[in-house]
């Protein structure tokens, strides 16, 4: 069973500042694929052993799990892995921007915690903000993926991500679901369920040359999306 936490708790607030590739990474140079909400990062730590000529780092608002993967990666003959502790939607943001042009090359977020209530939407790990430092950091053409086993889980995180303009889906690309995983690698909770026979619900996205909408009216066209019944009336 997956234990989540609530990434709105007074402790996960405080914004924390990741360290530059330059201290990360043994050859900072190279390529990032960002994982966010890597559980104990076997996939991260995986790709990082297949794929030396990458940089991988995974972020986990669980602290518990991240100790062990990070000593884990520590270990890596290559240094072009690590795991850290932070709330994506309060730390990212800012780690993002810092970054040189085009080394962020991939994102993804795989079965993130099951928040699909609706009172819970504000919990959800894929906020409009968020996405849009995604955006900002990835270069036309690079990839944003993104997969879970729950519908209620991924469809807001469809959603929002077409309504954001900002990206397409591959040309040929099975729709609306992949039937394959683009990574090489495949999570804890990925595994579990294929060994169940049961469907995972995958959509690789493609960073387009579309300008990034503002902020603001994003967040309100979502609201009005994902939360028709607090849309404001519109005036007389």
């Amino acid at each position: 069973m997956r234990q989540h936490v609530n990434p709105l708790s007074r402790s996960f607030q405080l914004p924390l500042r990741l360290p530059p590739p330059n201290d990360l990474f043994a050859h900072p140079e190279h390529p990032i694929h960002l994982d966010i909400g890597c559980a104990r990062g076997r996939c991260i730590l995986g790709l990082a052993d297949r794929h030396p000529d990458w940089n991988h780092i995974g972020v986990e608002i669980r602290r518990p799990l991240v100790i062990p993967a990070d000593r884990e990666a520590l270990e890596s003959p290559h240094g072009n892995v690590r795991v850290l502790f932070c709330n994506a939607n309060i730390s990212l943001e800012g780690w993002m921007e810092t970054l040189p042009k085009d080394r962020l090359q991939r994102v993804s977020i795989q079965f993130p915690d099951p928040w699909f209530k609706r009172r819970h939407r504000k919990r959800r790990v894929l906020q409009p903000r968020l996405l849009m430092a995604i955006a900002s950091a990835l270069q036309p053409g690079k990839d944003f993926f993104i997969q879970s086993d729950v519908r209620e889980v991924i469809d807001p995180m469809v959603i929002l991500t077409e309504l954001s303009g900002c990206f397409d889906r591959p040309d040929g690309d099975a729709h609306p679901w992949r039937k394959t995983n683009p990574l090489s690698v495949p999570t804890e909770r990925e595994r579990y369920v294929m060994d169940q026979q049961l469907p995972v619900y995958r959509v690789l996205f493609r960073r387009n040359h579309t300008n990034q909408p503002p902020i603001e009216a994003l967040e309100q066209r979502w609201q009005q999306i994902d939360n028709p019944g607090s849309a404001p009336m519109p005036e007389a």
